[in-house]
């Protein structure tokens, strides 16, 4: 039963990530579910949810572009440079540590996504420089290594003011996660923290609510389902929240 609830759980993280974003909201509490702790979900789900991460790049990769001030490539290195630190820095804090900072930032990840989504956005002139560029690129990274949730809206935000057109913005951010989030999964591969088989029935379920989506973009009103995006992480949160709170039972 938990593995179907799995399944079905990455279907709807997968089409939600093709149609608006936020799937991860989905997959971490569907993978604490079958019995994980948070840290070993969320490297779980960063296993489980890469190859659609490639396949997304691969799809978009025509539209990549250079900041004004920074190369693509610079940028790629810097992503993987971030997300392999990010990755160490989850595998050396005590999964206890993390079950207490998981709500936090699940709760961070719900406010850059309603930020993202509903705030004014910069003014035409409001531009990075090269310097600004790369450090907001390598702290995403960092933060898309250990947990990843927003990292697409943090993405598109400090790539705008970089100076891109928001089409090139979107899928530049694509192939920069894929880059920040390969170097988490060349890590990840060799912890024992991994649920191999959680990991391939969340990546079924991801791919084939990918498809589902893709084919729903032209009929889903996208601000209803990020309204709704949001109101999942807030109910996460509150529920990590009050997790956090019970007292460990004693065996």
């Amino acid at each position: 039963m938990p593995f179907t609830i799995l399944f079905l759980a990455a279907i709807w993280a997968g089409a939600q990530n093709a149609l608006a974003g936020g799937g991860s909201f989905i997959t971490l509490p569907a993978l604490m579910f079958t019995g994980m702790d948070a840290r070993a979900a969320n490297i779980t789900s960063t296993i489980a949810l890469f190859p659609g991460q490639i396949a997304t790049a691969w799809t978009g990769r025509n539209l990549v572009a250079s900041a004004k001030a920074l190369s693509f490539r610079a940028l790629a290195i810097i992503s993987m440079v971030g997300g392999a630190i990010g990755a160490v820095l989850l595998l050396i804090t005590p999964a206890s540590l993390f079950a207490r900072l998981v709500p936090w930032l699940v709760l961070f990840a719900t406010g850059v996504f309603a930020w993202g989504s509903f705030a004014p956005k910069p003014e035409a002139d409001a531009r990075l420089g090269r310097s600004g560029t790369a450090v907001a690129q390598f702290l995403i990274a960092i933060y898309g290594g250990y947990f990843g949730g927003g990292i697409g809206i943090l993405m598109l935000a400090a790539l705008t003011a970089a100076g891109f057109v928001i089409r090139a913005a979107g899928a530049t951010k694509n192939v920069l996660a894929a880059c920040m989030n390969a170097s988490a999964f060349a890590i990840f591969l060799f912890s024992p923290e991994v649920r191999w088989l959680q990991a391939a029935v969340c990546g079924a379920g991801a791919v084939a609510g990918g498809l589902i989506g893709a084919r729903m973009l032209a009929h889903v009103n996208e601000t209803a389902l990020r309204i709704f995006v949001i109101l999942i992480g807030i109910a996460l949160t509150i529920g990590l929240f009050l997790r956090s709170l019970q007292p460990p039972i004693l065996g």
